[in-house]
């Protein structure tokens, strides 16, 4: 049985794709713009946007290019600048008035990007949980791209919630069936070229650039945002905060939800 989405879905044009993206809450409402990581379609935000939703917020969730219902790109068309610029068109083609925004993992470097690159100085919260702080003479990105594509592959070929559970032992059953449905969704290029790009790509330039009010939020065993990373996200830009949410790892939400609605409280309720 499908599990049951509560957002209305609309399509948009920008950026010479196609997008599609999940909507939730009351028209007029303040916007949230939640960016998803590199195998999440915008379907496994969902439990996260209804509740958004209760805290008064117009939620807009996309599946990023490559992924869900949203057009690929051709090869080479996944760096971070053309993640920044979708995102750019997305907020000129919805309306979006000075949204908040809120990525995560891949999502939260591509909210890095659009805020230093697009976003008015008098930005709305920016809150970034648990970016790739991967790069050139910084590691590799923990998770293998042989890692990723062993999840992709049996998706394609049809995978179930106990599946899943192998690679994410703590999630709740709705997610874990819910990413068994939708994870084939996402293009093999746009996975590979992301992932290549975390290790090729530095998220510290842009990291200096970030200005207030803004978050970092990462969990306590992550292997994405390590203490030592954050330690020197911490001397990169000291004017940004840096919340540590305990109990979780690097799919911070679905691993502790409480933590993290505790984290980002102070910045989406003030």
């Amino acid at each position: 049985m499908a599990v049951e989405i509560m957002g209305e879905s609309v399509t948009v044009e920008g950026n010479g794709l196609r997008h599609h993206v999940l909507r939730y809450g009351e028209p007029g409402a303040p916007d949230l713009l939640v960016i998803p990581g590199i195998t999440s379609p915008a379907a496994t935000a969902d439990f996260l946007a209804v509740l958004f939703t209760d805290w008064g917020y117009r939620v807009h969730v996309p599946d990023v290019r490559g992924r869900g219902r949203t057009d690929r790109a051709p090869s080479g068309g996944y760096r971070l600048t053309d993640y920044a610029d979708d995102v750019a068109a997305l907020v000129d083609a919805l309306g979006l008035r000075r949204p908040a925004v809120l990525g995560h993992s891949m999502g939260a470097r591509i909210a890095a990007a659009y805020a230093v690159c697009h976003g008015p100085a008098d930005h709305a919260p920016l809150l970034l949980v648990d970016p790739p702080t991967s790069g050139p003479d910084r590691g590799p990105y923990p998770t293998t791209r042989e890692q990723f594509l062993t999840q992709l592959h049996e998706a394609q070929r049809g995978t179930t919630a106990d599946e899943v559970r192998r690679f994410y032992p703590h999630w709740p059953e709705r997610e874990l069936a819910l990413r068994a449905e939708v994870l084939a969704s996402c293009d093999e290029t746009a996975v590979v070229e992301t992932h290549a790009a975390f290790e090729t790509e530095d998220f510290f330039p842009l990291w200096r650039k970030v200005t207030a009010p803004a978050v970092l939020i990462r969990g306590g065993m992550s292997p994405v945002v390590p203490e030592a990373a954050a330690d020197d996200l911490r001397e990169a830009n000291p004017e940004i905060d840096i919340v540590t949410v305990p109990d979780a790892g690097h799919m911070v939400p679905w691993d502790n939800l409480p933590g993290f609605l505790d984290a980002v409280r102070p910045y989406l309720q003030p």
